[in-house]
């Protein structure tokens, strides 16, 4: 070709793509933003969480994802022909968030050989039925603490994406474990051990502070909102004990330093007594179980403010129904010693003042019942609206989401829910979700629903 062509040319695709460019300017510049739709929410009585009690004959104002305005009946005209969502008969309460779930685990297979027999695959399939549960039981945001990688990363995307419907998720990835502790491959052969998750012992085993550094870093990598780190051993793993003391001081300290470093932070499963202390010590935001927690510990939580997350409802799925489905004796027997005393000294935290964070453990049960803790968080020494702050606004304090979530105020995601009773006089009626609104969306109305049938 030419050079006088190739001139030409280079000119004609110059014009071409100023024209273009110069049709899509005038294009945006004409087009008018689609305008959010409004939709106003009569709720009877409203628990904001940003005090103990309901206010009654409120209506929130909806613009899109997020709330424009709360004001009395009285303050807000409803124009002629606009959106209602009538809860006016009913308790509205903002979205539940439950902060320690496994949302690819199923609670009725226990035993360890389905490890080996599944594929990653099934965990993927797993986690699309259960987000929807738990979506459906008014659990508007999770936070997912250890699966393998990187399942709840890609669950994330997916929700946040509009493909399948569920929770907003906090995701972590692998939880970073010593070899041979609570999150490796127990009791099997080295081979079978070491053939099952190769890549997940890159991210998940670690042993010294720099092996810890860099799977801190990998997961960061990974796009994970949260470290998860096992402190000591657990009750559901095979081969060690729930009280023993597993990743050392340096170990965690130097896995709060890098999470904390990005903004990220740090959860510590951690059963033992030692554990806990050291893992307070090192900085971590939240305690999972606290099983064995003494004095001392109480102490240091109270004035480190880190976060309890105990999971006091599943001990009587664990010793029940679980067994059925073929839950190791092992396992059976190291929840007898733990269940109880977690429960006791539950009461004995929240006597003290700690901060208290609502978190189950879904997945050792099955998901949708996340609300049966509330009877046993009662039970042992909270108020209703105590427990209820717990899931809501002490909950997004933990998962660092309060600019958006856990509270019911201008500005914030439109997440919230509904049930036919007064949860302050009868916790237990979290337990059946009437109305689940997230994002502005409605996911569930079994109040409309039951309107419409009536004749």
């Amino acid at each position: 070709m030419s050079r006088i062509c190739l001139a030409r040319c280079r000119a004609a695709v110059v014009a071409l793509s100023a024209t273009i460019f110069l049709q899509h300017s005038m294009a945006a510049q004409s087009a008018k933003p689609a305008s959010a739709p409004t939709v106003y929410v009569k709720a009877g009585h409203l628990f904001d969480a940003t005090s103990d009690n309901f206010r009654d004959n409120v209506i929130l104002v909806v613009e899109g994802e997020r709330i424009a305005r709360i004001a009395s009946a009285a303050q807000i005209a409803i124009a002629s022909g606009a959106t209602v969502v009538d809860l006016s008969q009913a308790w509205v309460l903002p979205g539940l968030i439950d902060c320690h779930t496994h949302l690819e685990a199923r609670a009725d297979k226990y035993d360890p050989i389905n490890e080996v027999k599944d594929t990653p695959f099934m965990g993927g399939f797993n986690g699309v039925v259960n987000a929807s549960k738990t979506l459906q039981a008014g659990f508007t945001s999770v936070r997912d603490v250890g699966s393998q990688p990187f399942f709840a990363v890609d669950l994330r995307r997916a929700i946040d994406e509009g493909y399948i419907p569920g929770p907003r998720v906090v995701a972590s990835g692998p939880a970073l474990s010593i070899t041979g502790g609570h999150g490796d491959m127990n009791g099997f052969a080295p081979a079978v051990s070491n053939l099952m998750y190769p890549d997940e012992r890159d991210f998940a085993i670690v042993d010294g502070p720099e092996q810890v550094r860099h799977a801190v870093r990998e997961q960061i990598k990974y796009g994970v909102d949260v470290i998860k780190i096992l402190a000591t051993g657990g009750v559901l793993s095979q081969g060690d004990k729930p009280g023993a003391e597993q990743l050392t001081y340096d170990e965690m300290k130097m896995a709060v330093d890098e999470a904390h470093r990005t903004g990220r932070k740090v959860a510590a499963h951690a059963h033992g007594t030692e554990g806990i202390k050291d893992a307070v010590r090192a900085g971590v935001d939240s305690i999972e179980h606290g099983s064995l927690i003494d004095a001392e510990g109480i102490e240091m939580m109270k004035a480190h403010g880190t976060y309890l997350v105990a999971d006091i409802y599943n001990d009587d799925y664990i010793l029940g129904k679980a067994v059925e489905f073929g839950l190791p004796k092992e396992n059976v027997e190291k929840e007898k010693t733990v269940g109880r005393l977690q429960r006791e000294n539950f009461a004995k935290a929240v006597a003290a003042g700690v901060k208290i964070a609502f978190g189950t453990d879904a997945g050792v049960y099955p998901h949708g019942d996340n609300a049966k803790q509330f009877h046993y968080m009662v039970k042992f020494g909270m108020t209703p609206a105590g427990a209820i702050r717990a899931a809501t606004s002490g909950a997004a304090d933990l998962i660092d989401r309060a600019g958006n979530v856990g509270t019911l105020e201008a500005g914030k995601y439109a997440d919230l829910i509904a049930v036919t009773a007064n949860p302050l006089d009868h916790v237990e009626a979290l337990e059946h979700v009437s109305f689940v609104m997230k994002g502005g969306k409605v996911y569930k109305d079994e109040l409309a629903a039951a309107k419409g049938s009536r004749p």
